[in-house]
């Protein structure tokens, strides 16, 4: 198994990877860019158009569970490691994960979190993303070569990853903080979600945390982590206690247990069927909201 990565890596020290040919078994370059449906971006034929070189593209849609009616929730351990294996990861590869977001990043937390949650702490996210990968210049191809197969072994942490069950249950009990990743007009209520047959609102209890403010606006780069630790202060999130955190459906949700792991709290679990399963199996009464909420 491979030793516990640094959470983020600058682009500068991949470029300086890319360069010496260091890309191979022992170091594997993964785009896992993916949008909503509003933005109408296709992020597999960006891929195919540009990407850093040596890189393959990771589809959160394809490695999941086909099963679920909701999106992309996570796959079983033997489907993970198939399918990166066929990605040429094995269990001592060490994986940068990036994506093309305009935020610098919006994906790529989820498949490093992925990795993490199937026992793969060799796992990075690339700081800044594509974004700041080409504001220093740095190279791009459309050329792109399949790895040769590896064999990957997991080792599922199946506390990481909490269900409806779980958040109902803890709406009595309060044990656990619960963070949400979503916009804050989304989840007050008063703007709408992205999907269809879903109204905006909340977890009762739950405390927001927008993504995009763990992010620099301008660089895309993370932020410091003593900003970190004060985002979560004002927040009113006590990191010294456990937490689940939670989203749209899943991914966004993942930049609070990034930015947690950064300031030493690295087990934080995700509500995985996130907002899209709660609005559609949740009484009225526990669908929170300034808006219109969910009717009986």
């Amino acid at each position: 198994m491979a030793a516990q990565a640094r959470a983020l890596v600058a682009a500068r020290w991949l470029a300086d990877a890319v360069k010496n040919n260091r890309v191979g078994p022992n170091l594997r370059i993964l785009d896992a860019s993916w949008y909503l449906p509003k933005m109408k971006r296709n992020p597999r034929a960006e891929f195919e158009k540009t990407h850093i070189p040596g890189a393959s593209f990771f589809d959160i849609d394809e490695c999941c569970d086909k099963s679920s009616e909701f999106d992309h929730m996570l796959p079983t351990g033997g489907e993970f490691a198939h399918y990166v294996g066929n990605l040429g990861i094995g269990n001592n590869t060490h994986v940068v994960v990036y994506d093309a977001s305009d935020f610098g990043s919006f994906s790529a937390p989820r498949v490093w979190w992925m990795f993490r949650v199937f026992g793969h702490t060799s796992v990075s996210v690339l700081d800044g993303g594509l974004k700041n990968w080409l504001t220093g210049g740095h190279p791009v191809t459309e050329q792109y070569s399949k790895p040769a197969c590896a064999e990957f072994r997991e080792s599922f942490n199946k506390s990481w990853v909490k269900t409806y069950e779980d958040i109902l249950n803890n709406i009595k009990t309060k044990e656990f903080q619960v963070v949400d990743a979503r916009a804050n007009g989304r989840f007050r209520g008063v703007e709408p979600e992205p999907r269809e047959n879903t109204e905006p609102g909340h977890i009762p209890g739950s405390i927001n945390m927008p993504f995009p403010s763990f992010l620099d606006s301008t660089s895309g780069l993370e932020r410091p982590v003593e900003e970190l630790k004060k985002l979560f202060q004002q927040a009113g999130v006590d990191t010294q206690k456990p937490f689940w955190v939670t989203c749209g459906s899943g991914v966004t949700a993942c930049h609070i247990a990034l930015a947690a792991h950064l300031c030493g709290h690295p087990g934080v679990s995700l509500y995985d069927g996130a907002w899209a399963e709660w609005f559609t199996r949740a009484a009225p009464e526990h669908v929170i909201s300034e808006g219109k909420g969910k009717q009986p």
